[in-house]
């Protein structure tokens, strides 16, 4: 499958031009006219419009490689996924668990919702607008989420995903015999490796053990989309954070 860079220059329904800047040349840009609206309407309009994008790359036989500025893009590449590969499994890399609804956040940040949404969970206005079915817990690999909120923490113990708290855990998972759904967020990585991200959390894997694992899933040769919410390239006056995250995606895409 050959690659498709698609990149969706938004922070939770807003255009972020921070964010478009950032885009290769060879990127394609998902910009559409989004309405007036509520953010929760706004998210699901963008994931409408990536979601025709995603089925439109998947339906040529190529591999979206989707680069978003928040986890609530991940709902628009699912729709996108459901139109031609609707059974996978959903590994998703993250700090966070992006498992709240509004019953269980303690801040009401949409953007720690998503995974949730997907699961048919809280609140579904944004699945609405981008025509997304809920996705099966039970084909979701949620792995490391060390910073959870004390409600969040019960969802995720009492639902039927699989938590793996360590990254390294992957490399040994039986994996199901499916295609998979690759969601990255760069606040999956420690600190010192990765620190420019809007919401830090202590902990976390190495490069090392990250980019091992991400092999192990090229590996299975069933990698069917990829995303990857980047950095805040505003806290990333060098470019440290644009080189760790873009070498880890090129890198597993070579091994595809």
């Amino acid at each position: 499958m050959k690659p498709i860079y698609i990149c969706v220059p938004y922070f939770m329904g807003e255009f972020n031009p921070a964010r478009a800047a950032l885009a290769r040349h060879t990127w394609r840009l998902v910009t559409p006219l989004l309405p007036e609206a509520f953010p929760t309407e706004r998210m699901g309009a963008l994931g409408q419009a990536l979601g025709a994008e995603v089925a439109a790359t998947r339906a040529a036989g190529n591999l979206p490689v989707v680069i978003v500025g928040d986890c609530t893009a991940s709902i628009g590449v699912v729709a996108g996924l459901q139109q031609t590969t609707p059974d996978f499994t959903l590994v998703w890399y993250d700090a966070h668990g992006d498992f709240n609804t509004h019953e269980t956040t303690p801040s009401g940040f949409i953007g720690g919702m998503p995974l949730a949404m997907l699961c048919g969970r809280g609140e579904q206005t944004i699945m609405a607008g981008a025509g997304t079915g809920v996705h099966p817990e039970s084909q979701v690999i949620l792995t490391d989420a060390r910073d959870l909120d004390p409600g969040e923490k019960e969802a995720v113990a009492a639902s039927s995903l699989t938590h793996l708290s360590s990254v390294a855990d992957l490399l040994n998972l039986s994996l199901p015999d499916k295609p998979i759904y690759i969601h990255f967020d760069s606040d999956v990585l420690r600190l010192s490796d990765m620190s420019a991200v809007n919401y830090p959390a202590q902990g976390g894997s190495d490069l090392a053990t990250v980019e091992a694992s991400l092999a192990r899933l090229a590996q299975t040769g069933r990698v069917a989309a990829i995303s990857v919410t980047m950095w805040n390239p505003e806290l990333d006056e060098e470019g440290s954070a644009e080189q760790v995250v873009l070498g880890l995606v090129e890198r597993l895409v070579e091994q595809l």
